[in-house]
């Protein structure tokens, strides 16, 4: 493959259609679709309260699939990761 100023590059993988076969602990069986995923991060990997205030928006515009903690006794799978240090939690 050649781009516009002539640099050559390998095609593009292209992916075989449908599910991958089950292999060892993965099952194709088990995979679910999911409405929207929301990825918030510093590419400089710079910490700051941005970034999970961006997170916090992320997660209220989906209402729409229940985010809401509605039961008490169920998740809705909607929530957010972040890297804290043990020492702050011990």
């Amino acid at each position: 493959m050649e781009d516009i100023r002539g640099n050559q590059y390998p095609a593009p993988f292209a992916p075989p259609y449908g599910a991958p076969e089950a292999t060892g602990l993965y099952d194709p069986q088990n995979e679910r679709d999911n409405c929207g995923v929301g990825f918030v991060a510093n590419i400089k990997g710079v910490r700051s309260r941005q970034i999970v205030d961006d997170a916090d928006r992320i997660l209220r515009h989906m209402d729409h699939r229940g985010a809401c903690g509605c039961e008490e006794n169920t998740g809705d799978g909607a929530g957010m990761l972040t890297a804290l240090p043990h020492r702050f939690l011990a």
